[in-house]
């Protein structure tokens, strides 16, 4: 039998990866409870904060110890040396996720250590096997304890960049949210106003705490700025207000209001009025800019005591899009007389690009110069872009998904010529009880268009496949690579090496 202080050295090293795996998985969540919970619920709290085979491997210890097969002098020092075998094999594989090394990520993880050790000193040496399975709950015990002092250091980051937004009260301030858009209008608008040298939130920065520190960093590192256009994201009521009372938007859009989020919001109505905020906070010489082919942003318009411009494609607008047709270079239409072509993909995106002329003719610029602006406009990498490689059409939308954005992607793919069409899938998350339905809708649209689908998990294969009507795959090392001249749909959180594997 080991001593106990080597055991316990043992139990904290066959804890490491675990630990960090779940540290990993909670930052994308951006160490949010209800962004976790929602995400173990919909992929399985065992899988997700233990895993698979290390509860496996504790099962066949323990029945052999159980049963005498084990001698007890080896437990328990053969399970915990077992979790460490499994780490060294993840680690020389690189498969072993680890998060961003933050100073957030690092004190966590140091305070989550300092817990297991010091369980392990105190705990059963037979039950020590049993921490490095529950590595997990150390990390939410730490982020318990520093709960506290994060959100006193966070107010003091609202306040310092309030006080940044004062010293640059002339400036004219762009907020943009919405279910889907968000990111594309802001970088068509950043490429639309370039001459004015516009300073635009960061690819994921869009929430209070982001937005925050961001302005606080940027703003002095470019005294002449006069324009910010500032992405506004939210998972419940109440942190578009807290933004928007820092950044003090002048000028409102509202992309479109979806279903994405709606498990965290708990209800459409919530989500609308979250996104409602924006409007609230528009002072009475504001503007606000509404999606009015969105019936839901469109019954907004009241929330407000600014201007209203509502954009539109199907019906009475102020801003109105014709003509409009996708090419093989991208999309097309018209407004009022002038030509508008650009290569962005997908028909969808046509009221984004309104959104974003309307607020620069309403800034002074001409229309027919916004046109000429677009047609070199480079759509953002991993956004509704178009590739080919290794003979293959890829279609990338793998920034983000959400119900609209999955829709719009197999519309666009039952337009083109390609006779092989593919469909690799992430599956969507924080839908609530929608989850199910919303991926077995998706199924059924897909039907008609993609002879293969593949999911990256099986948790959201099930309903899709309902409404597919047909077996889809699940992507493993056996899955067989793409066919030469197909088009391959990529939509959701994939990560590039995984669309690499399938290419020919």
């Amino acid at each position: 039998m080991l001593s106990s202080h080597l055991l316990s050295g043992l139990t904290l090293l066959a804890a490491i990866s675990p630990l960090l795996t779940f540290a990993a998985l909670w930052q994308m969540k951006e160490w949010r409870i209800d962004r976790l919970r929602e995400h173990l619920w919909c992929e399985g709290y065992v899988r997700q904060a233990i895993g698979t085979l290390r509860p496996l491997l504790f099962i066949l210890f323990g029945a052999l110890y159980t049963t005498g097969i084990l001698p007890k002098e080896f437990w328990p020092a053969s399970p915990l040396i077992a979790f460490l075998a499994l780490s060294a094999v993840q680690i020389s594989t690189r498969r072993q996720p680890s998060p961003v090394w933050t100073q957030k990520a690092i004190t966590l993880c140091v305070t989550a250590f300092v817990i297991i050790l010091a369980a392990a000193f105190f705990m059963n040496p037979v039950t020590l096997p049993v921490l490095p399975l529950l590595s997990f709950l150390a990390l939410i015990v730490a982020w318990i304890l520093w709960w506290p002092i994060d959100r006193f250091l966070k107010h003091r980051v609202f306040a310092r960049a309030s006080m940044m937004r004062n010293r640059f009260a002339a400036l004219t301030v762009i907020g943009i949210t919405g279910s889907v858009g968000k990111s594309t209008t802001k970088e068509l608008l950043a490429h639309i106003l370039a001459d004015h040298h516009p300073l635009t939130t960061p690819t994921y920065v869009n929430t209070e705490m982001g937005v925050a520190q961001w302005m606080t960093r940027e703003l002095p590192r470019h005294p002449d700025t006069t324009i910010l256009i500032v992405e506004m994201g939210a998972y419940r009521r109440g942190e578009i207000r807290l933004l928007a009372s820092v950044i003090r938007p002048t000028i409102g859009i509202i992309t479109f209001i979806g279903s994405q989020h709606i498990g965290l919001f708990g209800s459409q109505e919530a989500l609308s009025q979250a996104k409602a905020e924006l409007l609230e906070a528009l002072p009475d010489n504001g503007h606000a800019f509404l999606n009015a082919d969105c019936s839901l942003c469109l019954n907004l318009k009241d929330r407000c005591s600014c201007p209203v411009t509502a954009i539109g494609t199907g019906g009475p607008a102020d801003v109105e899009a014709y003509e409009i047709e996708e090419t093989t270079g991208g999309i097309r239409f018209r407004v009022g007389q002038t030509l508008f072509q650009l290569p962005l993909h997908g028909t969808h995106n046509v009221t984004n690009v309104l959104l974003a002329i309307a607020v620069a003719e309403s800034l002074g610029l001409q229309r027919r110069a916004i046109a000429k602006k677009l047609e070199t406009f480079s759509p953002m990498h991993h956004t509704f872009s178009v590739r080919e490689d290794h003979g293959i059409t890829i279609l990338d939308d793998t920034h983000n998904a959400s119900p609209t954005s999955v829709e719009a992607a197999i519309t666009w793919a039952r337009g083109q010529p390609a006779e092989s069409k593919i469909l690799l899938f992430s599956g969507l998350i924080e839908l609530g009880e929608e989850l199910d339905r919303t991926h077995e809708e998706l199924g059924s649209l897909a039907a008609p268009t993609f002879q293969r689908v593949i999911f990256l998990n099986r948790t959201s294969a099930r309903p899709f496949t309902k409404g597919f009507g047909r077996s889809v795959e699940i992507l493993s090392n056996l899955s067989q690579k793409v066919t030469h001249g197909s088009l391959l749909v990529c939509v959701g959180r994939i990560p590039q090496a995984t669309i690499a594997r399938l290419l020919p």
